[in-house]
């Protein structure tokens, strides 16, 4: 302990002081620093996104020069029959559900599970036996119905989509528009094939689906493609939610901070990633607002941060969906008369990862 003019210092004092007189960036470092963490980078789910998109672009442009491979035919498919030589032969067919199609003349021929050069050969040789001496057919998947992949959860536009072939995981997220600002750190694929697989051999309770569990920041950053599993028709894509704290008023840049692997977070590096309070805020003043998972109802919690500064008071742990909020130091200020501002200021801010 250290005394200057009759006043006694700690070292928590100390920290405090120095807290407010460095500039808003600094404070930012001084609290990671407390925290035992180094300063966090924040990157925006639009960022995330962006990277989303390029690597699904890279992706493609990889595949273009590759032959496109034949989609097998499923039931609830519309297909588009041409048989050259005779037009009045010509029909647009749905698969049943049994798997079959009724042809004029030819009758009901299995198509569930060929690919459509594959059905193209086996009408061919069912013309050539009775009607035709050398018959040329054509296959088209007019409408795929049976190639269903669901998309589900914290993306933009969530949907059962349609696939031909194989897709990747970056493929789908990509397709279902991206990331929602709320998305969590992890897809989730449950392959839907291997599943069946198991229900056939030895009953539906054998074993568990195959389930891959990836984290989307490696999965982006990764340099091979392991992480970029094959996705296939039945498979379900899901990511899930992830728990978000909220930071406003009289703080450096406001915003919504998504919580890597749902673990929480303290207020102060809540404040860290908001790169640190303004000179105008409010420290005995500021608030948690938490909202009860049962009722929904707001329950305001004050916080004095100039005695968590200080050591005098816990460094408080945040739940997710907190909103710690720092009001502005005048008492004119809109932000200082309640937390219904302060609700509807953390529905409009940008969600950060980090």
């Amino acid at each position: 302990m250290k005394c200057i003019r009759g006043s006694c210092f700690t070292i928590q004092n100390f920290l405090a002081l120095v807290f407010f007189l460095m500039p808003a960036a600094a404070p930012a470092q001084s609290l990671a620093d407390r925290s035992g963490q180094p300063s966090p980078t924040v990157q925006s789910s639009t960022e995330i996104n962006m990277s989303l998109q390029q690597a699904s672009d890279k992706l493609a442009n990889s595949k273009s020069d590759a032959q496109p491979v034949d989609s097998r035919i499923g039931s609830d498919d519309l297909l588009d029959i041409t048989v050259f030589e005779a037009p009045e032969m010509n029909v647009t067919v749905r698969v049943s559900a049994s798997g079959e199609i009724s042809l004029p003349l030819i009758g009901a021929v299995h198509a569930a599970g060929l690919t459509p050069k594959d059905l193209e050969s086996s009408l061919q040789m069912l013309l050539r036996r009775t009607y035709m001496k050398d018959p040329h057919v054509g296959v088209f998947v007019h409408e795929l119905q049976s190639h269903p992949v669901s998309v589900v959860g914290a993306v933009k536009s969530p949907g059962v989509f349609q696939i031909r072939g194989t897709k990747t995981v970056i493929e789908m997220l990509s397709m279902s528009g991206g990331l929602a600002d709320d998305a969590g750190d992890e897809v989730i694929i449950t392959h839907a094939t291997e599943r069946s697989e198991a229900m056939n051999s030895s009953g539906p309770d054998s074993s568990p689906p195959s389930i891959h569990v990836i984290n989307l920041r490696k999965l982006l950053t990764a340099p091979d493609s392991s992480l970029n599993v094959p996705v296939h028709p039945g498979d379900i894509v899901k990511v899930p939610l992830a728990g978000i704290v909220y930071v406003v008023g009289e703080v450096a840049k406001p915003g919504g901070f998504v919580l890597q692997n749902n673990e929480n977070i303290s207020v102060l590096q809540a404040l860290a990633l908001a790169q640190g309070l303004t000179h105008t805020s409010a420290l005995r003043q500021a608030r948690i607002i938490r909202t009860d998972p049962a009722t929904g109802n707001h329950v305001e919690i004050p916080l004095n941060l100039g005695r968590v500064f200080s050591g005098k008071s816990p460094d408080t742990i945040l739940q997710p969906k907190d909103i710690v909020f720092v009001p502005n130091s005048t008492a004119k200020s809109v932000l200082y008369h309640g937390s219904q501002a302060a609700l509807q200021t953390a529905a409009g801010v940008a969600i950060y990862k980090w």
